[in-house]
């Protein structure tokens, strides 16, 4: 869930609580002024009353009016509390409806009398409803208003911060580009510009550093490597060896071409990363793909491996040496980390080279497969195959991929 999409929910969920608490405030508040309204005009008929009895020394002629009502009771001395009750208005036809009541005594030639002053309270309520009715109007309205409001207002005040966000999705570490400068009126969104930018040419330092390193390792390490190789080559032919002796030139030679094709690895990556690699060809892919095969079949027959091929015709523009590469190390790999009587499938369309084989029964860790220097244990390679089938794929424009389906280790390279 986004931020902004977050904040609405809470702020309209807040609001919605506060104006419910507030709308059964206010219905109470009315409520009760109004009901204090009708107490008062109580107290005036009360007052009306022993005006009447004070003057005239009887009580008052009682008459039905439209919406009060007024009864004298004779009761005993002092037995009258003065109050307002809630009670029921009763008219002729024998309708009840709610009224307020107010309760008093007076006292006549020696006779004590209750006094009981009844009023409808249906117009007061009618009122309440109306007003109660249009204040839960004007809270849906102020609630689209105000949801509305947030979501433009939301939209163009994070736009700083998705730009930023953009800015990183889209970062390269091998990548010359800048990130785009930002103009925001929000200090911590320029504050995090800032700081956003700042670590990206921290981290494109010490990419280069890193890579300027392994470069000129890399070279360093050719002309001792070929020094051994060469000695070794001229040992091995000038000297008679006991069987022992032979084990350990034999082991030693293996190393130094581990650590040749180590080396050789490296510098590729290094070319391919600083794009060194320029000169481009036509390519048929299929005719490509059919001599790799047909020159790996030794090795097929070897493990007893059956090998599945449908191909389309497809011709791409690259460099036919990191084409090649890119082939080998695939299907090399596909037969290396294969088990004795696997399967091999290739298929090549318009769209996508697929590389499929047996293997173990497990997935590999998608996270961490493309990474330097990252093999199985049985594995003995130099870790760097994957990795540089990647950059290859990511210098020519195409995505390669790593799914584990139906029992099959799959890769695919999309054009």
């Amino acid at each position: 869930m986004k931020l902004s999409e977050r904040y609405n929910r809470v702020n309209l969920i807040a609001t919605i609580v506060i104006m419910l608490i507030t709308g059964a405030i206010y219905y109470l508040a009315i409520s009760v002024i109004l009901t204090n309204q009708i107490d008062k005009s109580l107290e005036v008929e009360e007052h009306e009353a022993f005006d009447y009895v004070k003057l005239n020394h009887r009580l008052p002629q009682v008459f039905e009016s439209k919406d009060q009502q007024i009864t004298f009771t004779p009761a005993e001395p002092n037995s009258v509390k003065r109050e307002f009750i809630n009670t029921g208005y009763y008219r002729e036809k024998g309708a009840s409806e709610a009224g307020r009541g107010l309760i008093s005594s007076v006292t006549v030639n020696g006779r004590y009398y209750k006094l009981q002053i009844v009023e409808s309270k249906v117009e007061t309520e009618y009122l309440i409803q109306i007003i109660f009715g249009i204040t839960i109007g004007v809270i849906l309205l102020l609630l689209l208003v105000l949801l509305i409001t947030n979501r433009l207002i939301l939209s163009r005040l994070w736009q700083p911060f998705y730009s930023i966000l953009g800015e990183l999705k889209q970062f390269k570490v091998t990548d010359n580009s800048d990130i785009a400068p930002l103009n925001s009126p929000i200090d911590e969104f320029n504050d995090l510009h800032q700081e956003v930018t700042a670590m990206a040419e921290r981290v494109k330092r010490d990419y280069k550093d890193l890579k300027t390193f392994t470069e000129n390792a890399s070279h360093e390490l050719l002309t001792p490597i070929a020094v051994i190789n060469s000695k070794l080559d001229t040992l091995i032919q000038t000297e008679n060896f006991s069987p022992q002796q032979s084990k350990l030139l034999g082991d030693l030679y293996g190393a130094v071409s581990r650590l040749s094709r180590l080396n050789q690895s490296l510098l590729l990556l290094v070319k391919i990363e600083n794009k060194l690699l320029t000169d481009q060809q036509t390519i048929n892919l299929k005719e490509l793909i059919e001599e790799l095969l047909y020159q790996l079949e030794d090795i097929f027959s070897d493990k007893q491996i059956t090998v599945s091929a449908n191909f389309e015709d497809k011709e791409i523009t690259a460099s036919r040496y990191l084409i090649d590469i890119l082939l080998n190390n695939l299907i090399i790999n596909a037969v290396r980390h294969n088990h004795q009587g696997g399967g091999i499938i290739v298929n090549l369309t318009a769209e996508a080279l697929v590389v499929k084989n047996t293997g173990e029964s497990m997935p590999l860790d998608n996270e961490r497969i493309f990474t330097r220097f990252h093999k199985s244990s049985s594995s003995e390679g130099s870790g760097l195959g994957l990795t540089i089938s990647k950059q290859i794929c990511e210098s020519l424009g195409y995505q390669l991929g790593y799914s584990y389906e139906a029992a099959h280790h799959c890769f695919v390279v999309r054009f």
